[in-house]
């Protein structure tokens, strides 16, 4: 199956398991650049937990690979207050027309990947052919392995 991991992570914990589930399923993989500065705690944190709530839009930088080439796109956002980020839902906006099918991962301090996952589905028009949630223990943990393991194997035929 040809397919392409989405990502946008802020911290790097998102990124971190894009990098793993790429390697795991031999896949490319394209980071979501998000031109809105969200560093700090105040601006980075608080400020963009809000426009998430609000389920805002952003500008994100352009992307480089086209959605429509591949037969799966595997979307990963980190949670901030139980919703997708804003740079997630402009990519899923701007692309939702060119996915052929859809996955998903959360990366996660608490929770919220149910609520985040049925908000992408319904924005993406897509039912998703797996979801995989992961916290932020369960990374400083690595028991994010076998899971990242157990996803990806689904896809392998």
């Amino acid at each position: 199956m040809n397919c392409l991991l989405v990502f946008y992570s802020r911290t790097g914990n998102t990124k971190k398991i894009a990098e793993l589930l790429s390697t795991e399923m031999n896949c490319e993989y394209e980071e979501i650049l998000d031109t809105k500065k969200r560093k700090g705690f105040i601006i980075g944190f608080i400020k963009s937990g809000f426009a998430a709530t609000r389920e805002k839009l952003t500008i994100i930088k352009e992307i480089q690979k086209d959605p429509k080439l591949y037969d799966l796109v595997i979307l990963g956002t980190p949670i901030w207050n139980k919703r997708m980020t804003p740079a997630i839902r402009t990519y899923i906006t701007e692309n939702k027309n060119r996915f052929k099918s859809v996955a998903f991962y959360c990366t996660m301090g608490g929770k919220g990947g149910p609520q985040t996952f049925e908000s992408m589905t319904k924005l993406c028009e897509k039912t998703p052919v797996s979801t995989l949630e992961i916290t932020k223990k369960e990374i400083k943990n690595e028991l994010h392995l076998d899971k990242i393991k157990n996803f990806s194997q689904q896809f392998k035929s």
